[in-house]
């Protein structure tokens, strides 16, 4: 268990109370009673029904509270977030609204261990990206840093570093990954929206193991990323929310917009589609395997309800070759892995070690290790193939959008793919797993994960959309129509704190 530390500041006894509740029942209840989403929570400070230090008060109280449970957090900031707040509303759309930043980028005064033991004892960042910046111009206030699995390679966050993070809808269960730290926290209520990336899936699919709505966005699309323009430019940035309406709205407050930008910018899109769609449906992944039956339900499910929304749904195939992508795409990993570990070890002058990685994480560096060299640059030109396949396909067949499952599973129980697994056992595992995700971060595509379907026992299993580069106005629109047509928002895991004005008023 991560610890937090603040100034003593007394939990309220009602925070405290949902945790218990939580953490005897973890399995999911019923929709609840409305609590606001971040644009919600930032009408109330503009008002003055509450102030930003509250917001940012009541929040902390559900850290605390929610913190032993979920283990959402691995770096805390309150006493900075609270001197912040204090000292006024941030100017900005989101102006006092609490906020985590995850633990992969850099957060200024804050360090950076990217769910790695080789990075206990980083030194607090002295600089953060222009990306970053642009959470703090909005207003939003970082109270801490969300968890990570270690340098963000497994798709479940069970960090050796700093423990598992545990799923709010059970607690026996994973919360996705990378950016499983930021979806707990968001699931459970502790904060209303919160930074994510995403490398293969990352935003994608904690949204869908966690019942929240996660967009990634096309590369380069977003602040800093203009030189990104290469398949090996695969992670994108943006964030996990409740609201389509919350993503929306951080997205136009965080995409490159200066001249020159790659795309046109968006601005704040507010409203559903209007128009049908030619929509191509998938169940089985690359690699021609079905998904559980519970995934296969919610995908055709998600296509009933286009069609009854008079968009033109029809079976289609996926466009590249999926077995050599997959290698393909592990071996780029691999290599990622690779460099990341070279350059720790070489600052530390001393090879590395079980004492400092995960073994998954020197599996991949020994996979790199002992694939020939004249094996690279046949796996790039696959990877540029694949790309080029996905961008034709779309006209080719004539098709605005493909749905498709994000995962082949609704959330595994924790372990089933964490660090520890041996790693001739965990690597067939996670293919099959996470076939679905990592095209769209080679394609450099926008692709969602939509949050419409809940299994009997109670698991969400998100829904992906996906579109050629560039078209993250269509998928914005489609879901705010698909918001309207099947709600999410207020539905509420097992365990979840209360809303910000009841926080505010312990009983």
């Amino acid at each position: 268990m991560t610890s937090i530390t603040r100034r003593e500041f007394a939990v309220a006894p009602v925070a405290l109370a949902v945790a218990r509740r939580a953490a005897a029942a973890p399995r999911a209840s019923a929709p609840t009673a409305a609590w606001p989403d971040a644009t919600g929570v930032a009408d109330l400070v503009r008002r003055k029904e509450i102030s930003a230090s509250e917001a940012v008060e009541a929040a902390i109280v559900r850290a605390e509270a929610l913190q032993p449970v979920l283990n959402p957090i691995v770096n805390s900031d309150f006493d900075r977030a609270l001197d912040k707040a204090q000292a006024g509303t941030p100017p900005g759309p989101f102006g006092g609204v609490p906020f985590l930043v995850k633990d992969l980028e850099d957060y200024r005064g804050l360090p950076t261990r990217a769910g790695s033991r080789s990075r206990a004892a980083s030194a607090p960042a002295t600089a953060q990206k222009p990306y970053i910046d642009a959470f703090d111009r909005a207003g939003l206030i970082t109270i801490g840093k969300s968890a990570t699995p270690e340098f963000g390679l497994l798709p479940s966050t069970e960090p050796l570093a700093t423990g598992v993070t545990r799923n709010p809808w059970d607690v026996t269960r994973s919360t996705g990954g990378s950016s499983g730290g930021t979806a707990a926290a968001v699931a459970s209520g502790l904060v209303p929206v919160a930074h994510g990336t995403d490398g293969g899936g990352s935003i994608r699919i904690p949204a869908s193991h966690c019942g929240l709505f996660g967009l990634k966005p096309s590369r380069g699309r977003m602040i800093g990323t203009r030189g990104d323009t290469k398949v090996t430019d695969y992670a994108v940035q943006h964030v996990l929310s409740r609201s389509v309406r919350d993503s929306a709205a951080v997205f136009a407050l965080t995409e490159d917009t200066a001249p020159g930008a790659r795309y046109a910018p968006l601005g704040l899109v507010r409203a559903p589609i209007r128009r049908k769609l030619r929509v191509g449906l998938l169940i089985e992944d690359g690699l021609g395997h079905s998904p559980s039956p519970e995934v296969v339900a919610a995908t055709e499910s998600a296509g009933k309800l286009m069609a009854s929304l008079g968009h033109h749904v029809e079976p289609t195939r996926w466009p590249h070759d999926g077995a050599r992508f997959m290698q393909d795409f592990l071996l780029l990993w691999a290599s990622d892995a690779a460099r990341t570990v070279e350059e720790i070890a070489k600052a530390a002058g001393r090879p590395p070690d079980e004492t400092m990685f995960e073994p998954f994480t020197l599996g991949l560096v020994e996979m790199f290790r002992k694939t020939p060299q004249s094996d690279l640059a046949p796996a790039l030109q696959g990877l540029e193939a694949a790309a080029l396949a996905y961008d034709t396909w779309f006209p080719a067949h004539l098709l605005d959008v493909v749905i498709s499952p994000v995962l082949s599973t609704p959330p595994p129980l924790l372990g089933e793919i964490g660090p520890s697994v041996p790693f001739e056992t965990l690597v067939p595992r996670l293919i099959e797993y996470v076939g679905y995700t990592p095209l769209h971060n080679i394609a450099g595509a926008p692709a969602m994960s939509v949050p419409l379907y809940w299994t009997e026992a109670g698991l969400p299993v998100g829904t992906m959309f996906a579109a050629r580069a560039g078209q993250e106005r269509l998928l914005f629109e489609l879901a705010y129509q698909l918001e309207q047509a099947r709600p999410w928002a207020q539905r509420a895991p097992g365990v979840h704190a209360l809303s910000i004005r009841q926080s505010l008023r312990p009983a």
